[in-house]
């Protein structure tokens, strides 16, 4: 994956996230009348820490509009272009030069996708022509010397697969056959990202259970075991992205990056819709984003964040289809964000209760109260499924949760348990221990006794 360029100069934010993270993007949909200015969207998206951009085209003002702002850029190629891209090495030649050369490198643009969702749209004639597009593509890259610094892939609906239950199971369709494996052998020769659009969100109005919502709202609850694998999975973002690592997997392509190119949760939807709501849009994106800065992984992909577009910067009021499809958006047509998600890098959405801090005299030192416990530990009996909520919450916050990834010094013992421990005992010491800090829902307590898996972290400095 291209790494996001920090060439831009911005006063230092204090919080962690004072660059665009390379691993949250944001999908910028136009079937619209009503959209910012390309001028105004690029300064929104500089305001939050969303650190790349996928486009369904290749708008130029919009192009134009991210130059010098180091936001990775992922353009497309739409499906009517597809046959003329695959059939004419010239016409692939043209689009490159009209879409990619005249805003190349000043706008960074990491990815040309060729196509949206083609493999399953049952159209023979661009299924056959999907893969000599993109290696036509790729040839008129390579003739600009941009082979390898711009990748190019397509974007695949989850029903390529036909097994994603339990995720060990994941498997393609096998109707594609060659098609898909003749692509995916490109796509590792190339290093371009296989990227798919998983939405828990479907998944649960498919199952519209309690514990259904909770499995893909990323909140506690008591986990499904993959029958095939053994492991437990949390929530339904991990269980369908390592669905496709094992389908990809199966079929020799472990060294295939995934990348997630669409998810999300719209805010409101038609009266006979289940499932659309603004608390639901917003525990869905808060605790995405949240777990994507834990960089915990899946369990299949543990250590890392796979790159992931939520869908979508703004509603699309022109989309057919339920009220849903118009109310992904995250910000408003007046720049207002619909909801708190957490992306603005000037606030971060604590997602433990807070208390109010009383202020100090400047150059006070505040000393903590010495029957207050030097230690925040979780309390007995708390479930796995919150420890790990609580992990990922406190790894999201900007502390360094790297001795708790495979190689690290606390990684051992490599548990939920003791890997939340650590990380929620870190949060507490880092603000100055402040008991609020050790809350996590009326999951921790505080302790004078030093528990030996924490001994790393001192108790105070």
């Amino acid at each position: 994956m291209s790494q996001l360029r920090t060439s831009r100069i911005t006063p230092p934010v204090h919080h962690g996230f004072a660059e665009g993270q390379s691993f949250i993007g944001v999908n910028y949909g136009q079937v619209a009348d009503n959209l910012p200015p390309p001028s105004s969207t690029a300064k929104l998206i500089q305001s939050t820490t969303i650190g790349k951009v996928r486009l369904y085209g290749a708008d130029p003002a919009i192009i134009k509009a991210l130059a010098n702002t180091g936001v990775g850029i992922v353009i497309g190629a739409g499906n009517g272009d597809i046959p003329a891209l695959g059939s004419d090495p010239n016409f692939a030649g043209q689009w490159v030069s009209t879409n990619v050369l005249p805003y190349y490198p000043a706008s960074n643009i990491i990815v040309v996708t060729v196509g949206n969702e083609v493999m399953t749209s049952g159209d023979q004639n661009l299924i056959s022509q999907i893969l000599p597009a993109m290696q036509n593509v790729q040839n008129a890259l390579n003739a600009a010397s941009l082979g390898g610094k711009i990748k190019v892939s397509t974007v695949h609906a989850m029903a390529v697969l036909t097994q994603s239950d339990p995720p060990s199971s994941g498997c393609f369709n096998p109707s594609f056959g060659d098609t898909m494996k003749a692509m995916l052998a490109f796509q590792r020769d190339t290093g371009s990202p296989f990227m798919i659009n998983p939405y828990p969100f479907f998944a649960y109005q498919s199952d519209p259970r309690a514990e259904s919502l909770a499995f893909c709202l990323f909140q506690p609850n008591e986990g499904r075991v993959d029958s095939g694998s053994g492991i437990k999975y949390m929530n339904m973002f991990d269980a369908q992205v390592d669905a496709v690592r094992s389908a990809l997997n199966s079929m020799g392509f472990k060294d295939v990056e995934i990348v997630v190119a669409e998810t999300g949760w719209p805010y409101k939807g038609d009266p006979n819709e289940v499932g659309p709501s603004v608390d639901n849009a917003k525990a869905y994106n808060g605790n995405l984003i949240n777990h994507l800065r834990s960089m915990v992984g899946t369990p299949l992909m543990p250590g890392k964040s796979v790159d992931t577009y939520i869908f979508a910067l703004y509603d699309e009021n022109l989309k057919p289809g339920p009220g849903s499809e118009r109310a992904f958006g995250l910000f408003g047509p007046n720049l207002a964000m619909t909801y708190d998600a957490g992306l603005s890098k000037s606030s971060k959405t604590p997602t433990t209760p807070t208390t109010p801090v009383t202020p100090t005299t400047p150059n006070t030192p505040v000393t903590p109260s010495p029957k207050l416990g030097g230690w925040c530990v979780p309390k007995p009996g708390v479930s796995d499924a919150q420890l790990q909520t609580n992990l990922d919450y406190a790894c999201g916050q900007g502390i360094d949760c790297s001795p708790i990834k495979p190689g690290g010094a606390c990684f051992e013992p490599n548990t939920v348990a003791s890997h939340a421990a650590f990380a929620m005992n870190l949060l507490y010491q880092t603000p100055g221990r402040n008991p609020w800090n050790c809350d996590f829902s009326q999951t921790a307590t505080l302790t004078s006794s030093n528990p030996s898996k924490l001994s790393l972290i001192p108790a105070s400095s």
